[in-house]
């Protein structure tokens, strides 16, 4: 196999169609959003991108059939607006191998007429969040206004040590494109799968392209996380309390 092969598999007629990539990342947050769009709008793939930068492995299915591992764009009706949604299960590897497969996305977001693309991702704080803010980074500084009438903040020198992977080259070299291109970046514990977080990220995009999607299944994978969150906290407060060995040393 090349570096990297795409396979075609239907090839229609967009109209201005808006990027968005969600691959995986802290929290699945830009993988959750990206997915959630897919599936709440009946995404149509169209392209499925096959490197030797990703690991060596094939998915397994229920029926027990193989696949091998690949990163995939859908193309989206979103209430009128058409959405290029690129997902899948892995980054690449290596250093040289985001960069070409950045490369390979943003040549066929071209192919399709792409103008504007938004990187979603997450950010870790390090501990539970309770109000989530979406953080955001532009390629230019007259893209800030727009994202912070949807409730995106800018902050100075975060995320701190900048943004990796596709998320960040899809700036990089977007920009280098005449891309319009934006990361969101929502606020998430960095320790747990985070559909709270993707939500967030998923309402900026609604304010910013004007579309509504219904969040039912995202509210439920939230409220599994939640009890899972709360078993650990139970763990964590358990294992905090005194045993009697802790007490021994006392007189």
């Amino acid at each position: 196999m090349d570096d990297i092969d795409i396979e075609t598999v239907a090839d229609p007629k967009l109209d201005d169609p808006v990027l968005i990539e969600g691959l995986p990342g802290v929290g699945h947050v830009g993988k959750l959003a990206a997915e959630h769009l897919r599936d709440e709008f009946d995404g149509e793939l169209i392209r499925r991108v096959y490197t030797s930068d990703f690991p060596p492995q094939v998915s397994v299915d229920d029926e027990g059939v193989a696949d091998l591992t690949c990163a995939e764009l859908h193309a989206v009706s979103a209430d009128g607006t058409d959405l290029l949604l690129l997902t899948g299960d892995h980054q690449a590897q290596s250093n040289a191998g985001h960069y070409r497969l950045t490369d390979a996305f943003l040549d066929i977001a071209e192919e399709f007429g792409v103008s504007r693309a938004f990187a979603l991702g997450g950010v870790p704080t390090g501990e539970l969040v309770e109000e989530y803010t979406v953080l955001g980074a532009v390629g230019e500084a007259d893209q800030k206004e727009e994202l912070e009438d949807a409730g995106v903040e800018f902050r100075p020198d975060e995320p701190a040590g900048g943004i990796v992977g596709v998320s960040g080259l899809i700036l990089g070299l977007g920009k280098r494109r005449g891309l319009d291109a934006a990361c969101l970046m929502g606020e998430t514990s960095g320790y747990l799968v985070d559909p709270k977080s993707a939500r967030a990220v998923i309402e900026v995009l609604q304010h910013t392209l004007e579309f509504e999607v219904d969040f039912a299944s995202l509210e439920e994978r939230a409220e599994e996380m939640e009890e899972v969150v709360g078993k650990i906290q139970e763990m964590q407060e358990q294992q905090s309390l005194p045993t009697d060995d802790d007490l021994r040393y006392i007189g």
